[in-house]
């Protein structure tokens, strides 16, 4: 069987793509199941046990800048290892809520970790490994911590200022700007309805 595929979903914390998973994924299983493959599911940080345990420790334990990244490629390599790479071996499609693109916008643009210590990182752990599409939610800060604000309490990241959001999603851009062939933007201001139509397009040319 064919490799399978790989999609990401992005967007800061507010955005709306977590809306949206579930519903993705199941479209994905219509279109790939009649040729004997299935949907993968997953999370960064996290999608393994220890990535999960890992997930844990970053978003309630302060910690210094650059272990934060490292932390991050650590329960990526595992989970690269571990799930994604052999599901697609198998054929599998795997949709993941979160993959390297949010490490630069959120350690890179937020926080300011300087981005060639991140490319580093990024060439060791997956070499040219990339998604075959993400899934960019857009959507102005002050609109996602609305949003954030009705939602459960907070983890360290959710609680950040409006201008470290600024900063996240002008990351997110930039990487989008850098690899338009892979990202396809959604803006996430308009309503589900809509948003879904769009995905529904995007589908179909998968």
């Amino acid at each position: 069987m064919a490799r399978g595929k790989f999609i990401t979903f992005e967007g800061i914390d507010g955005a709306g793509k977590t809306t949206h998973l579930a519903w993705f994924r199941d479209q994905l299983e219509r279109k790939v199941a009649p040729s004997g493959r299935t949907v993968v599911m997953t999370r960064e940080p996290g999608g393994t046990p220890l990535g999960e345990a890992l997930r844990d420790i970053v978003l309630h334990q302060k910690m210094d800048l650059e272990t934060e990244a490292l932390v991050m490629f650590a329960a990526r390599r595992e989970h690269l290892a571990q799930v994604i790479e052999p599901a697609l071996a198998r054929g599998d499609w795997v949709l993941s809520d979160r993959f390297t693109d949010a490490t630069f916008a959120y350690q890179g643009g937020g926080r300011g970790l300087p981005r060639d210590k991140l490319e580093a990182l990024e060439r060791w752990v997956q070499g040219g490994f990339q998604p075959d599409m993400t899934v960019l939610f857009d959507l102005a800060p002050d609109t996602a911590s609305e949003r954030r604000s009705a939602a459960r309490d907070p983890d360290r990241f959710e609680s950040e200022s409006d201008a470290f959001f600024t900063r996240t999603r002008a990351e997110y851009l930039r990487r989008a700007e850098e690899a338009p062939y892979r990202f396809a933007i959604m803006d996430s201001s308009q309503t589900i309805a809509a948003i879904q139509k769009q995905l529904e397009s995007l589908i179909a040319i998968l």
